[in-house]
């Protein structure tokens, strides 16, 4: 019966320093990963001629390393209300990552994610929602 009083014990109260000491066991890990173009920022150009093209522009923006640069001449020229669309989508979906938009120029918008900031100057301008 001491036995197994000792044994729930010493159950109880856990291993000794020693047997701590000798179970330690040293995993290494480097720094570097395998895979470093996640860690990298691109900056993609990108051209809208039709509603449907900025889906690619969407997926970028949501997968938060590609600041992108949109070239939204194309479908200005062809429709204003798709144009119109297009961009309402883009700055929802901004707004949703917590990103920041703006225009420069009549025919670019630069769309970033969370962690860049789009310095305004009298050549850009806050694109809003209409």
């Amino acid at each position: 019966m001491k036995k197994l009083l000792s044994k729930i014990k010493q159950g109880l109260a856990g291993p000794s320093e020693e047997e701590i000491e000798e179970k330690e066991e040293y995993v290494e890990v480097s720094a570097i990963t395998g895979d470093d173009s996640k860690n990298k920022i691109m900056v993609k150009p990108f051209v809208i001629e039709d509603f449907s093209d900025i889906k690619p522009v969407l997926d970028a923006l949501r997968e938060g390393y590609t600041i992108c640069l949109v070239n939204i001449r194309p479908l200005k020229d062809k429709d204003l209300v798709e144009l119109k669309r297009a961009v309402n989508k883009l700055k929802k979906t901004c707004d949703a990552v917590n990103g920041d938009i703006a225009g420069f120029g009549d025919d670019w918008i630069v769309v970033t994610p969370h962690f860049a900031e789009i310095q305004r100057n009298s050549q850009t301008s806050k694109i809003s929602e209409e």
